[in-house]
């Protein structure tokens, strides 16, 4: 490609850093978005792709939907941006009720940020305020889990447990944090249908580092119900149960990252509410505006937000927030997606539809690299078996030839991982593992 391709001006390509990309490989041989619709992106060419990610977890109600759409118009056009330290808009009070409505009952109180990143680093500083607050000043040890993905602050990377993430930076995360074990066991819980037999006892490491720590010193566990980024850990059975009893136990808050797993992927409008288990603080974002604009949110229980208002030592009771929390268009984004989501029964639809996905993707049991398939919900995991002395290409290669052919699946080293948007059909369903079987048979 010219590097004068896209805009005239010498190194197009280059003056783009891309996150999260071997951005060398990548311009080597670019490929490129420029429209989406419903299930599909379209090439600059035209050529359709079919989504079978979301985009990246986050377009639960497929694209460019016109509801959306016309909401951010009509705020743009009204009030296109409105300070919210010391002030606020009417939609910003509105689409926090209707968030509190369609949560666990008990989590009430909404903040408002950018991004899941801002919603880790904002759950975080909410715990450790609250213990301050009510007289535990000591309370200051975060316990994050192996193989955690919670964004890329300093403090979600803190409490991360994915290694590459953070070795560039291990000089300069946040002191006083622990991690739990990672869930997941090939040995005991490989091709498992939803959740897995095997594990539930790993959350007992819980009682390992209050042993060890004292649980007077610890703040905050956070966890993702299922571990996304790192390949769709699914809680094993009883795991999330008896993580809560643990943390009532000894005092400590449980935070839920639901910035994947909110929204119906998981069959219901939430994974806290598909296993039944309330967490004391809930992080959102990807699926909330249906990542038409930019927007996270920390959800509390009252016990914390009343607690944090009676016991702070200052005017401002958190001092915390973003220029663009409940920013008018995000705002705006959101709640038209809330309505989608209800007038279309999109999680009622993502919970009929996860029988047959369950059984379309584990058909691709015993096809070539696949050492495992776990799935809940509207996700799955497909594990390949890694080159020797080569992790990761494998996964690089089918992503690759799975977008040539016209199909977007999303690799996290050697593990496909997908969690197509809640409207697609049957047939679509078919389309993304049959694209997904003939691409694994002439993957090397």
């Amino acid at each position: 490609m010219s590097p004068k391709t896209m805009s005239g001006l010498p190194n197009a390509l280059d003056a783009f850093f891309m996150p999260f990309t071997p951005n060398r490989r990548f311009k080597a041989k670019p490929r490129l978005l420029s429209r989406a619709e419903g299930m599909y992106y379209f090439t600059p060419a035209g050529e359709p792709v079919l989504d079978g990610t979301s985009g990246m977890w986050c377009s639960n109600a497929g694209h460019a939907r016109a509801p959306i759409v016309q909401a951010i118009a009509r705020a743009a056009a009204n009030l296109d941006f409105a300070p919210s330290f010391n002030l606020a808009h009417p939609a910003a009070f509105e689409l926090a009720a209707r968030l509190a409505g369609i949560l666990p009952e008990g989590l009430e109180h909404v903040f408002y940020c950018n991004s899941g990143s801002e919603a880790v680093d904002t759950a975080l500083k909410a715990a450790l305020a609250f213990h301050r607050a009510r007289g535990q000043p000591g309370r200051t040890r975060l316990v994050g889990r192996e193989r955690a993905y919670h964004g890329v602050g300093f403090g979600g990377i803190s409490v991360g447990g994915i290694a590459g993430n953070r070795k560039p930076f291990a000089n300069s995360l946040l002191g006083g944090v622990d991690h739990l074990p990672h869930t997941h066991d090939l040995s005991r819980n490989a091709f498992s249908k939803g959740q897995p037999r095997h594990g539930a006892e790993l959350a007992d490491a819980l009682d390992r580092l209050v042993a060890l720590h004292d649980p007077s010193t610890i703040a905050a566990v956070i966890v993702e119900p299922v571990a996304g980024s790192t390949g769709v850990l699914v809680p094993p059975i009883g795991y999330l149960e008896r993580l809560r009893t643990l943390c009532d136990a000894h005092g400590i808050l449980l935070i839920f990252d639901e910035v994947i797993t909110g929204f119906g992927r998981t069959g219901a409008a939430f994974a806290s509410q598909r296993v039944g288990v309330r967490p004391d603080i809930v992080t959102l974002a990807k699926g909330l505006t249906n990542a038409a604009v930019p927007m996270g949110a920390v959800v509390v229980s009252p016990t914390i937000y009343d607690g944090i208002l009676a016991g702070a030592d200052g005017l401002i009771e958190f001092p915390h927030g973003y220029t663009y929390s409940a920013h008018p268009l995000a705002v705006a984004a959101a709640l038209a997606t809330l309505d989608l989501y209800r007038d279309e029964g999109l999680f009622d639809r993502a919970a009929s539809l996860a029988p047959l996905w369950e059984q379309a993707v584990h058909s691709l049991r015993g096809e070539p690299y696949v050492i495992d398939i776990r799935n809940i919900g509207l996700m799955a995991a497909i594990e390949l078996a890694p080159r020797p002395g080569q992790a990761g290409e494998r996964g690089q290669d089918i992503f690759h030839a799975a977008f040539d052919s016209g199909l977007l699946i999303r690799v996290t080293g050697d593990t496909i991982a997908l969690s197509p948007p809640l409207i697609i059909t049957e047939s679509q369903i078919g389309e993304i593992v049959e694209g997904l079987r003939a691409n694994l048979r002439k993957l090397g």
